[in-house]
């Protein structure tokens, strides 16, 4: 256990494309984060893709990070807009007629970004994932001022959406803490070569490479990161 007395730390999740594993790479982190000692918050801000409950509509991916952070987090602050359709965002919120914008978004994350020692802010699908006309979800990383963590699903075609999606990062002025590896595709050819290939072109730290889990579970992500890496980042 390390002490709590460490500067708190929050960073924008962001994929190479949609269902590459962006929130189980994520709720990985937090057990991890969690096991280290830190107090741990998480947002989903945007959640197209939700289900009916008695409660209200309810996201999947924002309900597993709810289930693994320390902090007692109610489930609309985080994830404030909470879309039925399972489609791009912006249209989404077109057909229920709700407005997205980054300032909206902004002022819903700040009440939580400074809750816990360890924050991460999960955005929706690619980097730039459409908004509104104007705004994609990579303005809302840059507003609010967070380091990305990438995730890269390493099936065919893994290579070129990493080093593109890096690049928009970095052109954004948006610094690139570190990636994961997230290997999707269990039968993928020459999966080492292209995570080799990834390591010796992203000029930033690998922090874990996950491999295809038959079981899904945060805790079992958790023990896939490089801890030297980590430390670095988190604490």
């Amino acid at each position: 256990m390390i002490s709590k007395a460490v500067p708190k730390k929050a960073f924008f999740i962001t994929g190479t494309d949609t269902n590459v594993g962006k929130t189980l790479v994520a709720a990985g982190l937090l057990v991890a984060a969690k096991n280290k000692g830190l107090t741990t918050a998480a947002l989903k801000p945007v959640a197209a893709g939700c289900d009916k409950t008695s409660e209200g509509l309810r996201n999947a991916d924002a309900l597993l990070l709810q289930s693994v952070i320390t902090q007692p987090l109610l489930y609309d602050q985080i994830n404030p807009y909470a879309l039925e359709a399972a489609i791009a965002p912006h249209i989404a919120a077109q057909q229920e007629k709700r407005s997205l914008s980054v300032d909206r978004l902004s002022g819903f994350c700040r009440g939580v970004l400074a809750q816990a020692d360890f924050t991460l802010l999960e955005g929706a699908g690619g980097w730039r994932v459409p908004l509104n006309p104007r705004e994609t979800l990579a303005d809302l990383a840059k507003n609010l001022q967070l380091p990305v963590i990438m995730v890269v699903g390493i099936r065919l075609g893994c290579i070129n959406h990493a080093l593109l999606t890096f690049e928009a990062i970095v052109r954004d002025g948006v610094p690139v803490a570190g990636w994961v590896a997230n290997c999707v595709d269990a039968d993928m050819p020459a999966m080492q070569e292209n995570i080799d290939s990834l390591r010796a072109r992203l000029p930033v730290p690998c922090l874990g490479v996950v491999p295809f889990l038959a079981v899904q579970s945060p805790h079992i992500v958790a023990t896939y990161f490089d801890d030297v890496e980590l430390q670095k980042i988190i604490l």
